[in-house]
């Protein structure tokens, strides 16, 4: 098939593919591809999707608890919407997780089991791209052929998540976070290379056990490798580093800095015209405190002008 010809066949299905945009970012740290995709303006995306994860996965990893093992089944419905900002094409994304938890755990010396049911915390992306991205309606994105994308985000976590003030492992985190992002998307003919690096930064949990619990910012980096076939198939590898984030309770600092690399691998298919689904896996490479755990997430997802 001549180069042009591909070409027009990615750009025709690129929206249908792409916007599984950080399902699960709630439930664990992000493996996002395709977050600053090249995509018509006017697009609205609905997804469903699951995740089951397994092993140590605290939203506090500083927590005074020790072999900790735990089991999640969780749901996180998205709706994307894609439009024209100052002719640069831009997207909100608003992601709202639910979690079934069960897990045993060793605190204080004293073994004890529980369960967690609930809503997670909120996220909400507002991105922009900034460069090699204009606001296209479908007709137009169609003939543009995409070379190298420069894009900012800002990623804000709401705490809706059910929060019990005299527990040490909940759902939610009883606080606010935002975490300010750029990324660089590149495309050499059927693969795609991404870039992206952010900062989280929190605002305090006043209710942690009747103390004020405090975190300092987290470095985040992240990188994907994307290889896309004549069917708008595509198969992609995926990591990720953060580094940072150590915890203060009323005052004093925890042994808690987190120093940590996943890898993962994400596979994506069309099954119909606007509709597709998509999997995932990832698992730790390396931890230094907690988030030691493995994570397989399905998703579908349905695309409409």
């Amino acid at each position: 098939m001549p180069k042009n010809t591909f070409y027009v066949l990615i750009q025709k299905h690129h929206f249908i593919i792409l916007f599984l945009l950080g399902m699960f970012s709630g439930f664990s740290q992000d493996l996002e591809p395709r977050v600053y995709a090249n995509v018509p303006k006017k697009l609205n995306v609905a997804a469903i999707g699951y995740a089951y994860m397994d092993g140590n996965v605290l939203t506090e990893p500083s927590l005074p608890i020790s072999d900790f093992v735990i089991q999640s089944h969780n749901l996180a419905a998205t709706y994307v919407r894609t439009f024209g900002l100052s002719g640069k094409l831009a997207r909100v994304q608003v992601a709202l997780p639910f979690t079934f938890m069960d897990g045993s755990a060793n605190v204080n010396g004293e073994n004890i089991t529980g369960s967690r049911t609930g809503f997670g915390d909120m996220k909400v992306r507002l991105g922009v791209n900034l460069l090699g991205s204009p606001a296209l309606d479908k007709a137009e994105f169609r003939k543009f052929e995409q070379k190298t994308i420069l894009g900012v985000s800002l990623v804000t976590s709401i705490p809706t998540g059910k929060y019990y003030d005299d527990k040490q492992v909940n759902i939610g985190t009883n606080r606010w976070g935002f975490k300010p992002e750029i990324g660089i998307s590149q495309r050499f003919s059927h693969f795609y290379a991404e870039v992206y690096g952010g900062v989280w930064f929190y605002t305090d949990n006043n209710d942690f056990l009747g103390k004020k619990l405090e975190q300092k910012h987290t470095y985040s980096l992240q990188a994907h490798g994307s290889y896309y076939f004549k069917n708008s198939m595509w198969i992609g590898l995926n990591t990720n580093w953060f580094f940072g984030g150590e915890t203060i309770t009323d005052g004093v600092s925890d042994d808690s800095q987190i120093d940590n690399w996943r890898v993962g691998a994400t596979f994506s298919t069309p099954i119909a015209k606007g509709q597709s689904i998509k999997f995932q896996y990832h698992i730790g490479a390396y931890t230094n405190n907690g988030l030691n755990y493995y994570a397989l997430t399905a998703a579908y997802q349905y695309s409409f002008f």
